[in-house]
């Protein structure tokens, strides 16, 4: 539900990019991920600052946190190791690549979905939005500008879930909405 009722829309120039730069361990990575950083690293080296390529080279493209999870690798257990900075904001290196075409993969599914996590169970996938302190800025301006977290979201979703998915969202949000003015 939260997904439709709350409101984001990130803002960066508040929050500086700390995503990239809090959290217990590194940006939660799937399987194939790892490997295609793994692959295409030395693509995303030029947009990385130093002290990030020397975190990649000591612990690796990809590691595995304290739970067991891959995930991407910190700078002396702070900032992911894939960020640069710019005007004083964390950015994504691996999506700088991507956004000059050099290489194919946008970023970690996790980072596109931020604040949204995914937890598989046997059964089912959970779509959960959580809601971090760091992010205030970000749930300030989605009410401002009335954005709700599923729109804010639409192209990391469609990229996870596909569109058919989206549009079954579309049309709970729709009829959520319906709900709360017949109410």
């Amino acid at each position: 539900m939260d997904l439709l009722e709350q409101k984001f829309i990130c803002n960066i120039t508040k929050c500086k990019g700390a995503c990239c730069r809090y959290g217990d361990s590194g940006a939660p990575l799937d399987e194939d991920e790892g490997q295609k950083l793994n692959k295409d690293f030395q693509k995303i080296k030029p947009y990385l600052r130093k002290e990030g390529i020397l975190a990649i080279e000591k612990q690796g493209a990809f590691i595995k946190d304290d739970d067991g999870d891959l995930v991407t690798p910190l700078i002396e257990g702070k900032e992911c190791a894939y960020t640069y900075m710019e005007d004083g904001i964390y950015r994504c290196g691996i999506e700088k690549a991507w956004l000059e075409n050099k290489i194919r993969f946008r970023k970690p599914v996790s980072c596109h979905l931020f604040p949204v996590r995914r937890k598989k169970y046997p059964d089912f996938e959970a779509v959960n939005y959580e809601k971090w302190a760091i992010c205030q800025p970000a749930r300030i301006l989605g009410i401002k500008k009335n954005m709700p977290v599923y729109k804010f979201l639409k192209e990391a979703l469609v990229r996870v879930y596909g569109k058919r998915w989206y549009r079954k969202l579309e049309k709970a949000a729709s009829l959520l909405d319906k709900k709360q003015i017949s109410a």
